[in-house]
């Protein structure tokens, strides 16, 4: 009898589609108006009677609708699979999961890689530039399609968890409780550098050919050097020192420019699959989404909160210095300036960033308690 945390018990899943109305129009915080909007997501899981056990999460830059189960005849599992499914923290016995794909995505979701009707050809960088707060909309406009009207949570982890802020800022009385994991209200200029250097990476690329490059060939080593440093701050010191060291691929030196070193040949294996699975206008797209996100919009942290009715838990990990421990507290610090339930929970990890997506137990126990807790106080 396989256990039923087996693989052979999880569901499998499928990718489903949802489009706008013809007729409608969905205005981007630019002020840009777009009159197709596609969002590819899945759900595990079923929504109740009551529909009040409905529970959103969100993905992270290089994420996707799949986050959990299995596609058909693929052995490898959606991104979060430790997290969700019977028994789990987002335990789909109890609660029903969905997952979408961002806009600006490359996966299913309207974005640069996307064809526009008004010239048969790929957007490119004729797609307009989204925000933070435009996913969510369009978020909200799924949940709508779905018969969803108050999710009992939203979570997510790195650009997730500035999603799952969001959702309590604009719409508080959509949101019984947030789990905001590994992220911050707004990037520093730290973050932000990051960012640009791998946008640099990408259009120095001459493939990249000003964002057209669909019909002639990808800018697979700019998007590859990207990820490489993306991935470096994603780990920490530690895991970096214990994974790797100094250990060479060779028995000595060659004195050559060649991978050599363990390191080299590991970020060098992230970058090249990588653009075998991302479009490169996509990173351009979404990390600009995140460097504008900045929940204060010239005013203290604390107001952005005001009215807020949600609970939180609010998780960092101890050695994530892309998304510090104290960018955490200073949202716990504001939600509770405003007098929210709110509960911080610091996880001791030496995985860095990453922790977010490798500390299953600890976050499962947290997350567990926190939701059933949340139900419970609704009366299922």
């Amino acid at each position: 009898m396989p256990d039923k945390q087996g693989k052979e018990a999880r569901k499998i899943v499928e990718t489903r589609y949802y489009n706008m109305p013809e007729g409608e129009e969905f205005v981007l915080e630019s002020g840009v108006k777009l009159r197709e909007l596609k969002i590819a997501y899945e759900t595990l899981g079923e929504l109740n009677k009551k529909k009040n056990n409905a529970v959103l999460i969100c993905h992270a830059l290089s994420g996707d609708a799949h986050a959990a189960g299995y596609h058909r005849g693929e052995k490898k599992p959606g991104w979060w699979d430790d997290m969700i499914g019977p028994g789990r923290a987002f335990d789909t016995d109890k609660y029903f999961v969905v997952c979408s794909n961002i806009i600006g995505g490359c996966k299913g979701s309207s974005g640069p890689n996307t064809i526009d009707p008004s010239t048969g050809d790929p957007y490119g960088l004729s797609f307009p530039i989204v925000s933070i707060k435009d996913m969510v909309d369009a978020q909200k406009k799924l949940l709508e399609h779905l018969g969803i009207e108050r999710l009992l949570a939203v979570s997510g982890g790195s650009m997730g968890g500035m999603q799952a802020l969001q959702w309590a800022v604009s719409y508080p009385e959509r949101v019984v409780s947030c789990i905001p994991i590994a992220t911050s209200h707004k990037h520093s200029a730290q973050q932000i550098a990051f960012d640009e250097v791998g946008r640099q990476a990408i259009m120095a690329d001459p493939a990249w050919n000003g964002g057209d490059y669909y019909a002639k060939g990808h800018p697979s080593a700019g998007l590859a050097v990207a990820r490489m440093i993306g991935h470096i701050t994603y780990m920490s010191h530690n895991s970096m020192e214990k994974k790797f060291g100094r250990v060479l691929k060779k028995e000595k030196l060659g004195y050559e420019f060649t991978t050599e070193f363990e390191v080299e040949g590991y970020l060098r294996y992230r970058g090249d699959s990588f653009v075998k699975r991302f479009d490169a206008n996509s990173y351009l797209y979404i990390t600009k989404a995140m460097d504008y996100f900045d929940l204060q919009q010239d005013k203290k942290l604390h107001q952005a909160f005001k009215g807020v009715k949600t609970r939180f838990l609010v998780i960092a990990f101890s050695s994530d210095w892309l998304y510090p421990p104290h960018q955490s507290k200073e949202i716990v610090k504001a939600l509770k300036m405003n007098g929210i339930d709110v509960t911080y929970c610091e996880i001791s990890s030496d995985y860095g960033h990453d922790a977010f997506l490798l500390e299953f137990k600890e976050e499962t126990k947290l997350v567990k308690h926190f939701l059933e807790s949340t139900f419970r106080k609704l009366g299922k």
